[in-house]
């Protein structure tokens, strides 16, 4: 019997009132996927994640959560989720790293990694302490639990976003631009972490505009235009021999950057 996919979008749309950001997407991601999501800006890649998270509400197409598809109530621009308790719980699966890091200023490292096991999911502090301690010591910042956001730098404070993500223990892990803010050399930093949580066999969703780290990580990319997707597949394909005019020109403007 075939496993069912971790996160299923089907025919996905989504307007900000005129304006049509996503205009019938479609992805799958099974177990120990790793699928990038590439493009020009506005081509609705953030979009699509958020959507996926239920940061934002679309007004047409189906999200499923491992063959649990969202409730929803209302039609087009009235349409949410009518289950509250399915939102917080498919969240909680469905981990987001953000390009702004978006840690609490007012807490420690190790508090902010800790925050959400403790408060939304009321897991044993004792427990969620060491498993963030644990967490913070394979990113790679262990010595800074106890330092604040502000004295950390970019890279740092991805990483300890990272770890965050993975202390809630998610089904997968939604990436948003997670290099883009972050200098060359910081970059890389975060990046040596992705490449690692992908080789453990975690499933993954990364917006990049990286064609390298999309290239080293992924087992499929998907090339977003104007809300849809134009082309798709296997990242060796993908890149070296693109199908479609629109990528060819979107990768020889990315790699000549």
């Amino acid at each position: 019997m075939p496993t069912l996919p971790v996160i299923e979008i089907r025919d996905l749309h989504k307007a900000y009132g005129a304006l049509e950001v996503l205009k019938g997407v479609s992805i799958n991601a099974q177990k120990g996927d790793v699928i990038s999501l590439i493009g020009s800006s506005g081509s609705g890649k953030s979009t699509l994640l958020r959507c996926c998270n239920l940061l934002e509400d679309s007004q047409q197409g189906e999200i499923l959560f491992k063959g649990e598809p969202v409730r929803w109530k209302g039609q087009g621009g009235n349409r949410q989720p009518a289950d509250r308790a399915q939102v917080t719980r498919i969240r909680t699966n469905l981990s987001m790293v953000f390009q702004s890091f978006n840690l609490w200023a007012h807490l420690s490292v190790l508090q902010n990694v800790m925050e959400a096991p403790v408060h939304v999911l009321k897991q044993d502090r004792a427990e969620v302490e060491a498993r963030a301690r644990a967490l913070l010591d394979k990113v790679g910042i262990g010595d800074k639990a106890d330092v604040y956001p502000a004295q950390m730098s970019g890279g740092q404070q991805q990483r300890a976003a990272i770890a965050r993500a993975l202390c809630m223990e998610p089904e997968a892990l939604l990436f948003d631009e997670p290099t883009s803010a972050l200098d060359p050399e910081l970059e890389q930093e975060v990046i040596r972490v992705i490449k690692a949580l992908a080789a453990e066999g975690r499933t993954m969703l990364i917006v990049t505009h990286d064609m390298r780290l999309a290239a080293d990580v992924s087992n499929h990319v998907v090339f977003l235009h104007d809300g849809q997707i134009e082309e798709q597949g296997p990242p060796d394909s993908l890149f070296k021999s693109p199908q479609s005019a629109r990528l060819r020109q979107f990768l020889s403007h990315s790699m000549a950057d």
